[in-house]
């Protein structure tokens, strides 16, 4: 399908899940309805659904996001691409590679001006630092935190972008750092009196409020002398200077904020929202996420995907651990973004989302933006060991309706070989109950023997969970067969089934 038009039909068949009986295809329609995987370890699920499915979308052409827990899932990539002919469609992201992506300068080239930047990139930041407070069980929602966060991210962008006219990531650190704060003894007062160092807070403040002035200076000058006789008081004039220009109004809320509202926070309560920021930016501003997300110009972008490109983050967590996943999340969400931006009349091709050992790359969006993927054209592809994972990674032990809501989502569930109780139960309540016939014989012997049946109904598991320890995995021993159940919303299989099971082989190569 490479090359060929960037419209496939949702219609068109892209693995055949047929019998004897019936012949049913799982299509591109189904593909952007989301597909999630799961398996215990050696299951054959990367090897042998996930093989499958990665290879059927290469050869029809999809463009796609590939994110990575682990190292070899770089070479995995370029064996399904050269196998495909879409070798020269991979773009591998990795430090010392060819690549590199401009987060803040891509956000700007989007953003109408610079109120729309600030919004953006608050909404983008505050996004993957969420995603890491979602992995622990204590995190408390209280909205306080999540404002507090976002007037302090929302105001250093604005005064970055007042006195500089633009954003790094570096300046947002700098300036956060250094903002102002109580002195606690008369010590550290008279030693930071008497250093007369200037820092980067007090840099960008003073050249903010200098454009500031010589903007309001330049208004005056317009004005009429009826004009200036009509102001009233000090108040009328602030109100009119901020109507006329609005970096007056935002200038105002910046000195109101690291002056009064942030200023005056208690110690504990503001070094909770310091280092929420901070330490996430001090991850992007190390190498190699500085290198790669920060500080060159991007020569590629999300919608490189669009063309049909295959865009892999080569920072596995197993490697690069915290900074890696923040790096991934966050280009991650800024692909979401934009995929579901693109205009589906204009340009029709499907593109994937694929994250094996997935419970690393969640954020609170994941759900409400795969809501929308099946209009998108995004297939999501989600791959994993167990629920656990996914709970462990979510909240803890209050998760449990959040991560099957998101799961809901997910239209196409496959399950491999599992010795995860809670999976497999769940796996099995899935697929439903049915009516079992029961036949109960009983007999007599009183003179004569006399022997009767009685037939019941009961209704039971059609696929019980301990049946999924027992499929098979893969390897040698078993051919290199891999067994997996697949429920499908919606649709029903030969024998009014809700469950198919299918068999992929590790050595699978297209015809």
């Amino acid at each position: 399908m490479h090359g060929l038009e960037n419209e496939l039909p949702l219609d068109t068949g892209l693995i055949e899940i047929s019998d004897a009986t019936q012949k049913t295809y799982w299509t591109v329609r189904d593909s952007v309805e989301g597909l999630q995987i799961f398996g215990g370890i050696g299951s054959g699920k990367t090897s042998g659904s996930g093989r499958t499915f990665a290879l059927k979308f290469l050869e029809h052409g999809y463009g796609g996001l590939v994110l990575t827990a682990k190292h070899d899932e770089k070479d995995l990539w370029q064996e399904y691409c050269r196998l495909t002919g879409r070798i020269e469609d991979l773009v591998i992201v990795e430090p010392g590679g060819a690549f590199s992506f401009n987060l803040i300068a891509y956000e700007a080239s989007r953003a109408k001006d610079k109120q729309a930047l600030t919004i953006n990139l608050v909404q983008v930041l505050k996004t993957v630092i969420r995603a890491n407070k979602e992995k622990s069980s204590s995190r408390t929602d209280d909205a306080f935190w999540e404002t507090a966060l976002d007037m302090l991210l929302a105001n250093t962008i604005d005064l970055c972008l007042l006195a500089y006219g633009s954003v790094t990531l570096q300046l947002l650190y700098e300036i956060a750092q250094t903002a102002p704060k109580k002195l606690i003894t008369k010590p550290d007062a008279e030693k930071a009196k008497d250093s007369g160092k200037p820092n980067a807070f007090a840099n960008a403040y003073k050249i903010a409020m200098a454009k500031i002035k010589g903007q309001v200076d330049e208004w005056k000058k317009t004005l009429s002398f009826s004009e200036k006789a009509a102001i009233r008081d000090d108040y009328h004039y602030t109100q009119l200077v901020s109507e006329a220009q609005p970096d007056v109004r935002r200038m105002n809320a910046i000195a109101s904020f690291f002056n009064h509202t942030y200023y005056n926070l208690a110690e504990k309560t503001r070094s909770i929202v310091d280092f929420s920021l901070l330490g996430f930016l001090y991850n992007l501003l190390r190498e190699p996420t500085y290198s790669l997300f920060s500080r060159y110009t991007s020569n590629f972008i999300p919608e490189d995907c669009l063309g049909g490109k295959i865009i892999l983050l080569n920072l596995p967590v197993k490697d690069y651990h915290k900074m890696g996943q923040d790096s991934q999340i966050m280009f991650k969400y800024v692909w979401q973004r934009s995929m579901e931006r693109r205009r589906v009349n204009e340009n029709g091709r499907p593109v994937f989302l694929w994250a094996d050992e997935a419970q690393h790359f969640l954020h609170e969006h994941d759900a409400d933006y795969q809501a929308t993927a099946r209009s998108s054209r995004i297939a999501t592809v989600y791959i994993s060991q167990n629920l656990p994972n996914y709970y462990a990674n979510m909240g803890g032990q209050t998760s449990e309706y959040k991560v099957k809501s998101f799961l809901g989502t997910l239209g196409t569930k496959i399950f491999h070989a599992n010795a995860d109780i809670e999976t497999n139960e769940y796996a099995s309540r899935l697929i439903g109950q049915a009516y079992m016939e029961r036949r109960q014989i009983s007999s007599t012997i009183a003179g004569d023997f006399s022997s009767t049946e009685q037939l019941s109904y009961e209704l039971e598991a059609v696929f019980r969970p301990e049946q999924f320890v027992g499929l098979r995995t893969g390897g040698p021993g078993n051919d290199y067969q891999v067994d997996g159940i697949m429920h499908m919303q919606g649709k029903r299989f030969s024998g009014n089934q809700s469950h198919k099971k299918l068999r992929f082989n590790q050595h699978y190569k297209l015809q």
